[in-house]
């Protein structure tokens, strides 16, 4: 004796019917793939550091909770703009200079909170 499963197609059409009809979810075609399309709720923090980089100045942009690729897609778009170089991991992007001031003009203009 076997079991006819149903088709997947069949059961997804049974519960769409079951829910009103609104407006439908981003196609992954116009779905924005931009950082700022995931902007988060908790605010980042921006600080100045110099110790342990032989005198250096580092902006250091911490509590980003992006995935690697969108949070290095952000870090290359700040250093284009900046004009200066930079990295990121960890959850953090270091921009190298003191450049609190326009990390600061600039994701807020993306719509992150900035501390």
């Amino acid at each position: 004796m076997t079991m006819q499963t149903p088709d997947w197609h069949d059961a997804l059409s049974s519960l769409a019917a079951q829910f009103p009809a609104g407006e439908e979810s981003p196609t992954p075609e116009n779905a924005p793939d931009t950082p700022e399309a995931a902007v988060q709720k908790t605010p980042v923090h921006i600080f100045l550091e110099r110790k342990g980089r032989g005198g250096k100045t580092a902006t250091i942009i911490c509590d980003l909770t992006l995935d690697d690729e969108d949070l290095r897609q952000l870090a290359a778009e700040l250093k284009r703009s900046l004009g200066c170089g930079g990295s990121a991991r960890g959850g953090e992007i270091l921009i190298q200079g003191d450049r609190v001031a326009e990390c600061r003009r600039m994701l807020a203009a993306r719509g992150y909170k900035v501390k």
